[in-house]
């Protein structure tokens, strides 16, 4: 699972502040898949790696935030290249370490 992926805030309790946040699962399992312009079956296969850990709705339904669809989308991506789902799914990990692992060392040499 991406780290960053439940660190963030909970909305607010206004209801304009889930169109703002970038976490909240607002898109079903189908309609991501139109957007992705991929299968459920692709995104089921990403919750299976462990790389997106969709919320449920009340019936059990997947529901997928932006940030969840931004992360499929360059998934999408590097399975479009070539490269094989699991292998893309552990790119994409690596790359978040990496940037983690950036913003901690810029934040602690600001610290100096």
């Amino acid at each position: 699972m991406i780290p960053d992926q439940r660190e963030t805030p909970a909305p607010g309790s206004g209801g304009a502040d889930k169109f703002d946040d970038d976490q909240y699962p607002a898109y079903t399992m189908g309609r991501a898949a139109d957007m992705l312009g991929t299968t459920q079956n692709f995104l089921r296969s990403l919750d299976e790696a462990g790389l997106i850990e969709p919320q449920r709705s009340a019936g059990g339904h997947r529901r997928y935030s932006r940030h969840q669809l931004r992360i499929a989308a360059r998934v999408r991506e590097l399975v479009d290249e070539g490269t094989a789902v699991d292998a893309a799914c552990r790119i994409i990990s690596l790359e978040d370490q990496l940037h983690e692992s950036r913003r901690q060392n810029t934040e602690l040499r600001s610290h100096e």
